[in-house]
C-alpha cells in the first residue's frame, strides 16, 4: 500500500460550491474525498445568505406594517427579535448542525474527511498526519474569511463578525458598523428596524462604494430613515472596550463613539498561506487564486468561488462549481463569463446590479450612454407609494448599441434585475429592446423609459 491515501479528486472546502463538485462527481462514479474544516455548506447556509435574508423578510414585514397607516388602516407591532433567531436556529441552520449536509454527500457515494485541507504538492493534500493523492486532480473551494482592519486596539475587544449576527439570540441596544459594503448595509438596516441603535462607519466617500453612485445615495437615505446613523468619509483610528461597551475613535477631533456592540463588516479575503498554494508554485499572497475559463489553476488543479476573486457570491461559486465538474469528467462546455455578473444588495429597497458600472465602463475607454430613471415616475412605482424608493441605471455602450451595465433598485429590484441580466449577458441591441412590449403596471416597465432615456 502506497504511504499517501488514494482518491479521484479531492476538493479541498465544501461550501456551495465545493458540496456541489465533490456530490456530483461522487454521482458520476468518480472516488471522491471532500475535506471540510466547518461546517459542510460553506458560509451561506449558516452564517450568511440564508439567515441574513430571514433577518431582512423579517424587518421588511416591520416596515411594511409601519406603512398601513396611509395606505389601509391602522396596524400596531412589537418587533421580538427572538422569533427571528429562533427561525435561524430551527429552520435555516439546525442549530449549526451540518448532518443533513453531511449526510448527504456521503449519500451520493462521496468521502467526508473532517479538518483543514492544505495542499502539499501537486496533486497532494494534507490533512493532519494524512495526506491524500489525486489521480484526476485537486479541487481548491476554501472560501474566504473576514477583513479585520488593523485598527489600534480592535484585536484585543469581543468585537462582531457576521458570523456572530447571525447567532445572535438577543440584540443589543447599540452598535457600530465598521463598513458600508453589503453586509453591513444590510444588517444595519434589519438590527435598526428591530430597535438597535446603529450607527455606519465608512471610510469611502459613500455606502456601496463598489456600486453607482445613485445606489449608494439611496441606501444611505433609506437607512437614514430607520433612524440609522451614516458616517462616510470616516475611518476608525482607535478602538477599545471596558468590559461594558466599545469606544471607537475617529480621529480629527470627532467626539468617539460608544455602543453595545461592535460589527467588523469590511469586507472579506482569502488565506491563501494557509492552504499552502506555494507547493504548486502559485503566489501565496496573491488576493485571488487565477483561473483559466475551465476553472483551471494549475495542470490537475481547479479552483472555484470565493478564492477566485470574482466576488464573495454563492451563484458564482456554483456557476464556476459547473465548469470544473464538466472540464474535470472531459465534457465539452463554454468558458467562464463574467461579463454579465449579478448581484443584489438585500436591503429595502433592494439594490440589484449587473455587468459594469458607468465609471467602469467610461475606465474602459466605452463611449457611454446612460440613463436614470426613479422607480416612483412609473404608474406601478406611483401605486406603491410608501416604499416605493428606488431607480432604473442603464450603462450603454453607445458604439456597440448593447447595455454593458444596469442597476436595478425598489422594492422588487433583485427580481426586476433579471431581464436586464438577460438584455447584457446576450447583448441584445438596445433598439430591439425598445421594442419590446413591457407588461403594464409592472415595476420592469421603468426599464422601456430608462432605455428611451439614454443620453
Amino acid at each position: 500500500m502506497s504511504a499517501n491515501e488514494q482518491a479521484d479528486v479531492v476538493v479541498v472546502g465544501l461550501g456551495p460550491g465545493g458540496e456541489y463538485v465533490a456530490g456530483t462527481l461522487a454521482e458520476a462514479g468518480l472516488d471522491v474525498v471532500g475535506i471540510e474544516a466547518e461546517l459542510v455548506g460553506g458560509e451561506c447556509p449558516y452564517w450568511a445568505c440564508v439567515p441574513s435574508k430571514m433577518m431582512t423578510r423579517a424587518g421588511n414585514v416591520l416596515a411594511e406594517a409601519g406603512r398601513v397607516s396611509p395606505l389601509a388602516g391602522d396596524a400596531v407591532v412589537t418587533p421580538d427579535w427572538g422569533r427571528v433567531a429562533a427561525r435561524i436556529r430551527d429552520e435555516a441552520t439546525d442549530d449549526w448542525d451540518d448532518r443533513v449536509a453531511a449526510d448527504r454527500l456521503v449519500a451520493k457515494g462521496g468521502r467526508l474527511v473532517r479538518g483543514r485541507g492544505r495542499l502539499s504538492g501537486p496533486r497532494r493534500v494534507t490533512v493532519g498526519d494524512r495526506t491524500w493523492e489525486a489521480r484526476r486532480g485537486v479541487v481548491l473551494a476554501t472560501g474566504t474569511r473576514p477583513r479585520i482592519p488593523p485598527v489600534p486596539g480592535l484585536g484585543a475587544t469581543p468585537y462582531w463578525t457576521n458570523r456572530d449576527a447571525m447567532a445572535a439570540k438577543e440584540l443589543p441596544g447599540s452598535m457600530v458598523v465598521l463598513g458600508g459594503g453589503a453586509i453591513g448595509v444590510e444588517l444595519a438596516q434589519v438590527f435598526a428596524r428591530f430597535g438597535c441603535a446603529v450607527t455606519v462607519v465608512e471610510g469611502q466617500d459613500r455606502l456601496l462604494s463598489q456600486e453607482e453612485p445613485e445606489a449608494g445615495a439611496l441606501a444611505a437615505e433609506v437607512l437614514r430613515a430607520d433612524g440609522v446613523t451614516v458616517l462616510t468619509g470616516a475611518r476608525a483610528q482607535q478602538a477599545g472596550h471596558d468590559g461594558t461597551a466599545f469606544t471607537i475613535g475617529l480621529g480629527d477631533g470627532a467626539e468617539p463613539l460608544r455602543a453595545e456592540r461592535l460589527l467588523v463588516a469590511a469586507g472579506r479575503h482569502a488565506d491563501l498561506t494557509a492552504l499552502g498554494v506555494d507547493t504548486v508554485g502559485l503566489d501565496p499572497a496573491a488576493g485571488a487564486v487565477p483561473t483559466d475559463g475551465q476553472m483551471r489553476a494549475g495542470e490537475m488543479l481547479w479552483a472555484v468561488g470565493d478564492i477566485t476573486g470574482r466576488g464573495a457570491f454563492t451563484h458564482v461559486s456554483m456557476y464556476q462549481a459547473q465548469i470544473a465538474v464538466r472540464d474535470i469528467l472531459g465534457e465539452a462546455g463554454p468558458d467562464a463569463d463574467y461579463r454579465a455578473l449579478p448581484r443584489v444588495t438585500f436591503t429595502d429597497p433592494e439594490i440589484g446590479a449587473v455587468g459594469l458600472t458607468e465609471r467602469q465602463a467610461r475606465a474602459r475607454g466605452l463611449r457611454v450612454r446612460t440613463s436614470v430613471l426613479p422607480l416612483a415616475s412609473s404608474t406601478r412605482g406611483w401605486i406603491h407609494g410608501p416604499g416605493n424608493e428606488g431607480f432604473i441605471k442603464l450603462v450603454e455602450d453607445a458604439d456597440r448599441g448593447v447595455l454593458v451595465g444596469a442597476t436595478s433598485a425598489g422594492p422588487a429590484g433583485g427580481e426586476v434585475l433579471y431581464g436586464l441580466n438577460v438584455a447584457v449577458h446576450a447583448a441584445v441591441p438596445v433598439d430591439r429592446l425598445r421594442h419590446m412590449i413591457y407588461t403594464y403596471p409592472t415595476f420592469h416597465r421603468t426599464v422601456e423609459a430608462a432605455l428611451g432615456a439614454l443620453r
